[in-house]
């Protein structure tokens, strides 16, 4: 197994330039460890309000308090200059989220962190292929995070990566202390889990297929937010900094977040990784095309298409657009809605100083797979779906 996890750390330690990385059975595991050795309990962390509720989770579970950034409508990226000094000033962290491969303002970020003496980390679960600044995402922070289960589609795995090499011993006692022997019933589920997509997919039985879908632990939402249940949450708090506590939440969509991987999980996360470069310049080509429509972020260009996981299209109607790729059997997955500052209330965390542009993009983002570029301008068009009129970020983003 070690020399499976030194394979797949190696092809990703090239990607990087030689940054150090470990392998983690999930970017949401990789991310509690750097949130537990980075912040002492108690203290606050700037992050998206336009990002997974699971992340929100594990900043909770982390005895972190979450404070909400504001963002460039165009693009669901942090806003810098909206974060006023007196935030800036009260933070232990900052936390980027690079929603669906558009980066976060990394050099920015990077100097107010050093501004502050503060670390820098950087959740690239979308990001594995996109740059900033002339840099790889994942380069900029004390610690970067990334997934295998998105533009891979390993459907498990990630890497915690490392400025500092010499921590990597650290760090890699802390992973296996915190993870759970793997059980055979979850690598059998995993490892049948393409078959069983490969047999639903095309199919017309919504209700059955749904069914076997969350029979084997591969969806559990009903709605696009998970419910929050603050009885519940109050009372775990006080246990932070824990994963036990927080496990019903931070195991949604991924019970095997915190497993030691089987040597067939390895293998088959091993052969998607190897194919990266590929998928990678299909995500490119179709965040091209996407970009030049009418749906497209204001002012993106194709030619500096990053390969971007989502496309994040803007339009005015964005329930009546996902139904109208439904009806094209193209299904629409990933939208943050609402933001986490109204998800949670202030109870949970730090409200955002400007909001505004955070419910915008969240109500207007309708995110697509850019392998499917053709046929999802097809369907908006055909529909009728009319392009979202963003306003200017109110902080002068860019």
């Amino acid at each position: 197994m070690v020399s499976a996890y030194a394979e797949l750390e190696g092809r990703m330690r090239d990607r990087l330039g030689g940054r150090e990385c470990l392998y983690v059975p999930s970017c949401r595991f990789g991310l509690y460890l750097a949130l537990r050795h980075w912040c002492e309990p108690g203290g606050r962390v700037l992050m998206s309000p336009v990002n997974d509720d699971v992340i929100f989770f594990v900043v909770l579970a982390a005895g972190l308090r979450p404070v909400q950034a504001p963002l460039d409508p165009r693009d669901g990226s942090i806003d810098t200059a909206a974060v006023p000094e007196s935030v800036w000033r009260g933070l232990s962290a900052v936390l980027t989220t690079n929603l669906y491969g558009n980066p976060d303002p990394a050099p920015e970020l990077r100097a107010h962190c050093d501004r502050l003496g503060i670390p820098l980390i950087e959740d690239a679960a979308h990001a594995i292929g996109s740059t900033v600044g002339g840099r790889p995402v994942g380069t900029y922070g004390e610690a970067s995070v990334f997934s295998l289960s998105k533009h891979t589609a390993a459907k498990t795995g990630g890497f915690l990566t490392l400025a500092d090499p010499k921590l990597r011993e650290e760090l890699a006692a802390a992973r296996d202390e915190l993870l759970h022997p793997g059980r055979a019933v979850d690598e059998l589920a995993y490892l049948a889990r393409p078959y069983v997509e490969a047999a639903l997919r095309g199919t017309r039985l919504v209700r059955p297929a749904r069914a076997a879908v969350r029979l084997l632990r591969m969806e559990e939402r009903e709605e696009i937010r998970m419910p929050l249940r603050a009885d519940e949450l109050r009372r775990a708090l006080p246990a932070a900094p824990a994963l036990a506590p927080f496990h019903s939440w931070i195991r949604v969509d991924m019970h095997a977040y915190r497993l030691r991987p089987g040597p067939g999980r390895l293998r088959r996360t091993t052969r998607r990784l190897a194919r990266l470069d590929g998928v990678l310049a299909a995500h490119r080509a179709g965040t091209a095309r996407l970009l030049a429509s009418e749906y497209g972020t204001p002012g993106a260009t194709a030619e500096s298409a990053q390969p971007l996981f989502r496309v994040p299209l803007l339009v005015e109607d964005r329930d009546a657009a996902i139904a109208a790729l439904a009806r094209h059997r193209i299904t629409t997955g990933y939208v943050y809605d609402p933001p986490l500052d109204s998800y949670a209330g202030e109870a949970f965390t730090d409200l955002s100083p400007a909001p505004e542009a955070a419910a915008s993009f969240a109500r207007h983002a309708l995110p697509v797979d850019p392998r499917r570029a053709d046929e999802v301008l097809g369907a908006l068009r055909a529909a009728g779906a009319r392009p979202a009129r963003l306003s200017e970020a109110p902080g002068g983003a860019r």
